[in-house]
């Protein structure tokens, strides 16, 4: 049988808990992990982190996982999976708008590359409720995130914040 790779993409800006926890459980099932980071100029909106440095965020937070890899992407993610000969693009969802949201994307995605499947984890209760772009506001105005993300990250949103 072959290896099953799967890949997990996203901004991880920044990496959280439950981009953590959706990861590790993915590990758990496929043979090889790729973490799919966006890449600069890829999304519309701006990052608040380097895609070097979210990238260093996953490796640093990813390391007792021997079967994860952390790579940044800058084209289509169907051309970057196939590129790495992936089975499955793998996605958390947290809420019915999440679901709404990838039902679109997998259309598309599947249209372009029917060989791929979607495979999505619901969210652990403790991070259902967990967004990026919360626990950036959140640290910007100097609320604790330290139980939210990854201790490098949760200090370097403090750094940020006080800029």
């Amino acid at each position: 049988m072959s290896e099953r790779t799967a890949i997990c993409p996203g901004s991880y800006d920044p990496v959280t808990n439950g981009h953590l926890d959706i990861i590790g459980r993915t590990s758990r099932v496929f043979d090889r992990v790729i973490v799919a980071v966006v890449g600069q100029g890829i999304r519309k909106s701006t990052t608040m982190f380097t895609a070097d440095e979210r990238r260093d965020f996953l490796v640093d937070a990813t390391g007792g996982l021997a079967n994860v890899e952390i790579e940044i992407f800058t084209n289509l993610l169907v051309d970057f999976a196939r590129e790495r000969r992936a089975t499955a693009i793998v996605k958390g969802l947290r809420a019915i708008s999440d679901f709404e949201y990838e039902l679109e994307m997998n259309q598309l995605n599947r249209k372009l590359a029917p060989e791929l499947e979607s495979v999505y984890f619901f969210a652990s209760p403790d991070y259902s409720f967990l967004r990026s772009t919360g626990v950036k506001e959140m640290a910007t105005f100097g609320g604790d995130v330290s139980d939210l993300v990854p201790a490098p990250v949760a200090e370097a949103l403090h750094r940020r914040a006080r800029r």
